[in-house]
């Protein structure tokens, strides 16, 4: 196995207005991604993540049951299935995030991790579930009313080309799991998102750096560009990007155009920075209990 591994990160508007039907959104997004997937291939990924609950908008904009019909299962949902083929067509990685259902009505925000001869590696579910307003027209980040927060854990996939972990959007605001997921051997970790300028912005380029830093790993974050009606609560400010283990941007996308970005890791270099910080040889968990305590 190569040191050297092409990370393909993709970020795309969603111009279906929120009022269509869901099957509409799906069919429209579903159909451009898997034309961005091919297209990252051809420029040489291996491990290509898409941006969170991809085939859609981010419709948690507003507070309506009508998307709970866009969820399927994972790994038996349809959505799964299509990239299982076509990551063993194009033989690359695919991290899938998409709205997962379980049994009756159990509602995750949910990432497939999907190996390069199509087989389903598992899922990570989101753990940490904001509920913020943006602006002034009852318009957020309303998001649980949609998803349970995750029960999976911080699980680490071990493809074919480097051992892969997920944390999804809000997650990235939490140093603990960026942790976890480098305790539990990631090499790379991804960060699917959707973010708009005004709330977040101010953060984008400053924690996950610092997670890659902290854990001694490179960080793959993604943003939907683009406004998306009706809701038109912000501008999802893209600028995608990778970033390295010494805090290093690797390559960045653009503001506010549908991109693939595509650019490299170097197992070596990660290495390399964590023989000369040593910071899971020196850390102290055992001083840590008070973190996992609940305060009054």
């Amino acid at each position: 196995m190569s040191d050297k591994v092409q990370i393909g990160l993709i970020q795309a508007s969603h111009d279906v207005d929120g009022s269509e039907p869901v099957e509409v959104h799906k069919q429209h997004s579903i159909e451009k991604h898997i034309k961005l997937v091919k297209e990252a291939a051809e420029k040489g990924a291996q491990i290509i993540c898409l941006q969170e609950i991809f085939y859609g908008p981010y419709f948690c904009s507003e507070q309506n049951p009508k998307w709970y019909d866009s969820a399927e299962e994972i790994p038996n949902g349809p959505t799964t299935i299509r990239f299982q083929e076509l990551a063993k067509e194009l033989g690359v990685v695919i991290v899938l995030p998409i709205y997962e259902k379980e049994g009756i009505s159990t509602y995750y925000n949910t990432a497939a991790v999907i190996d390069a001869d199509g087989s389903y590696l598992g899922k990570y579910r989101k753990h940490h579930i904001p509920q913020v307003a943006v602006g002034d027209k009852g318009h957020g980040f309303w998001e649980k009313y949609y998803f349970k927060p995750g029960n999976l854990g911080y699980p680490v996939f071990d493809t074919a080309f480097a051992k892969v972990g997920v944390y999804i959007c809000y997650d990235r605001h939490f140093p603990e799991g960026a942790r976890l997921l480098g305790l539990n051997g990631a090499e790379v970790v991804f960060n699917p998102s959707a973010t708009v300028a005004g709330l977040s912005e101010y953060l984008w380029k400053l924690e996950q750096p610092a997670h890659a830093v902290a854990n001694g790993y490179y960080l793959g974050a993604i943003n939907r560009v683009g406004y998306e009606g009706p809701w038109n609560m912000g501008e999802f400010y893209g600028q995608s990007y990778l970033v390295d283990p010494r805090g290093n941007f690797v390559e960045t996308a653009s503001r506010d155009q549908d991109e693939v970005l595509v650019a490299e890791m170097d197992k070596k270099f990660i290495r390399e920075v964590r023989d000369t910080w040593q910071f899971y040889r020196d850390r102290r968990p055992e001083t840590y209990e008070n973190m996992v305590e609940l305060l009054p």
